[in-house]
């Protein structure tokens, strides 16, 4: 079977540091170029990791005939614009999160998709995580009796004034750039949508992003709760509570490759007697590596686990939560 053929929009460092790394190790594909805006540098990224074509312009990229597959991930405000591109060119796309600056961007998108007929999909690298898949199966099967509630938690401090998270025209803040990490989570075990939401948003008085988020999700089994900030220690953590236990993930978001994953398993219990307690631990592995290698069958099988309607839902929630900052009151989700 051939290689499905992958080119990356952007010389970023993100996609230095763990795109191009990850896509060398996958099976059933090949990178086959990169782009930057500046010739120099894209010559320099293939030559370093031996990647067959170095394109010095992001449009030279999508008009490549020998790709099948882009990788935009690319600052917020150029995810919609250049996916189109793609689209327009004959190429698949896999964009990074969040999909769009808003839901309205995101429906051109769709239209876009629907047009070329071919795949889009929004990069939420933990859904490739089997602790993900697991946490999923342990709430439908009941082990945590009737899920009610979740909790996460999701913080870091950026300092760099020129970074494009903090300029609010290029999609920066918090909420954008990591809070989507414990709504989507939320989305995905609730498996339901929120109905309304309310959130709490403290702007940086200098760069006027939103730097610290305190939101609640009301979904109409329960409600999910979370605080995001760009101004804080690093720490991650989610939970979900059930009538009779709960479920932690320690490391839920940002899983390095070379670390075991472990989630908790509590079980039922008196307020007063011994916590029930059980682990479960899940090989290290590489997110990135198994988020291209399942794109890849998706485009030689035709059809995606999550399709892009799940991007759109995901920009629906944001919005109402940047309404909700606003007006200091819950929100419906539209």
């Amino acid at each position: 079977m051939a290689a499905v053929r992958w080119g990356i929009l952007s010389s970023s460092s993100f996609a230095v540091e763990h795109i191009i790394p990850a896509l060398k190790q996958c099976h059933g594909l090949e990178l086959c170029a990169v782009s930057s805006r500046n010739g120099d540098t894209a010559q320099a990224l293939a030559a370093k990791f031996g990647i067959a074509r170095a394109h010095g312009s992001y449009q030279a990229l999508v008009d490549d005939p020998e790709i099948d597959v882009v990788y935009n991930p690319l600052t917020n405000d150029l995810h919609v614009p250049w996916s189109i591109k793609a689209l327009e060119a004959g190429k698949h796309v896999l964009c990074e999160k969040p999909l769009a600056m808003n839901a309205a961007e995101a429906e051109q998108l769709i239209a876009a998709r629907d047009k070329a007929g071919l795949l889009v999909q929004e990069a939420f690298v933990i859904r490739h995580h089997p602790q993900w898949r697991r946490v999923r199966e342990l709430v439908r099967e009941g082990r945590i009796g009737t899920l009610k509630a979740a909790q996460g938690w999701l913080s870091y401090r950026l300092e760099d004034a020129d970074n494009f998270r903090n300029r609010p025209e290029m999609g920066g803040g918090g909420l954008m750039d990591i809070g989507v990490y414990p709504m989507v989570t939320s989305r995905y075990i609730f498996e339901d949508e929120p109905m309304r939401v309310f959130a709490a948003v403290r702007r940086d008085a200098d760069t006027g992003v939103d730097c610290l988020v305190s939101a609640i999700l009301d979904f109409p089994a329960g409600q999910a709760g979370f605080t995001c900030s760009t101004e804080l220690a690093v720490q991650q953590h989610m939970a979900f509570f059930g009538s009779h236990g709960r479920i932690e993930l320690s490391d839920p978001f940002a899983q390095a490759p070379d670390r075991v994953a472990r989630i908790l398993i509590g079980g039922d219990r008196g307020i007063w007697d011994p916590a029930v307690e059980e682990y479960e631990t899940f090989e290290p592995l590489n997110m990135y590596v198994n988020q291209a290698e399942e794109f890849s069958a998706a485009v030689r099988g035709g059809k995606l686990e999550i399709p892009l309607e799940d991007g759109l839902a995901n920009m629906r929630i944001l919005d109402a939560l940047f309404r909700s900052g606003k007006s200091g009151a819950w929100e419906a989700v539209a």
